[in-house]
């Protein structure tokens, strides 16, 4: 790629229920490419409470949104009633035909594919619930930031900084994109090895699994709606 930022309008759906940090890690990263606008889009103006009490306020509506360069779905708990939210959807549909770019963070991958806008693409999402994006005609792919043509998804929650800056390397090189994780010290050393399911071990999962194991029934039982409703 040459120096030229091509993408300067990008949106993020908001949605109660959200998971903040597959938001705000990519739109900080997003938020300083050179020129840019960010809009941060739901069905009305009214602030929206994250999945963790945090208040949001909407730039913009789902109505209102400009055509958009790039559109964002992050994840959360609020993302399964989107995947039979039509209004939602359609306006999905409507950006991804003009966008350049469609991406997702996390559970958000699920929701395009609810759209039916990942049927072929490789994707990927939070480990937890990869393996419903084949019921949505997607290819799981165990990676933590997938490209497959304009389609573009990330793994879960922090993998959404490395999804943003790749994007930024990729659309305005990669001088840009370290600049920008300069300027946010992202300089990852957690204290435990514990951040994907191989290297947690199998009790962490279990537990996992056993404290979000109704969250985890009706994702899956969304999903499964949202297939037949795409192959019906």
């Amino acid at each position: 790629m040459s120096g030229e930022i091509t993408v300067p309008s990008i949106g993020f759906l908001l949605f109660p229920g959200v998971t903040q940090l597959d938001l705000a890690g990519p739109y900080e990263v997003f938020s300083r490419i050179p020129g840019g606008q960010v809009h941060l889009l739901w069905k009305t103006m009214e602030p929206v409470r994250s999945d963790r009490g945090m208040i949001i306020l909407p730039t913009g509506t789902l109505a209102d949104a400009p055509r958009l360069d790039l559109i964002c779905v992050p994840g959360g708990p609020g993302q399964v009633a989107l995947m039979e939210d039509r209004e939602v959807l359609d306006f999905l549909r409507v950006q991804a035909e003009s966008c350049r770019y469609v991406t997702s963070v996390c559970t958000g991958s699920l929701v395009l594919g609810a759209a039916g806008l990942l049927r072929g693409f490789r994707a990927t999402c939070h480990w937890s619930a990869r393996d419903q994006l084949a019921m949505l005609g997607a290819i799981p792919v165990s990676e933590r930031v997938v490209f497959d043509g304009n389609r573009i998804t990330a793994a879960g929650v922090t993998s959404g900084i490395d999804f943003a800056l790749a994007v930024v390397c990729h659309l305005a090189g990669e001088s840009v994109a370290r600049s920008i994780q300069l300027g946010l010290e992202y300089d990852p050393a957690p204290p435990f090895d514990a951040g994907t399911p191989d290297r947690a071990g199998r009790v962490l999962v279990d537990q996992y699994r056993e404290k979000t194991h109704s969250l985890q029934e009706g994702r899956r039982a969304a999903t499964e709606r949202a297939a037949a409703s795409l192959y019906q």
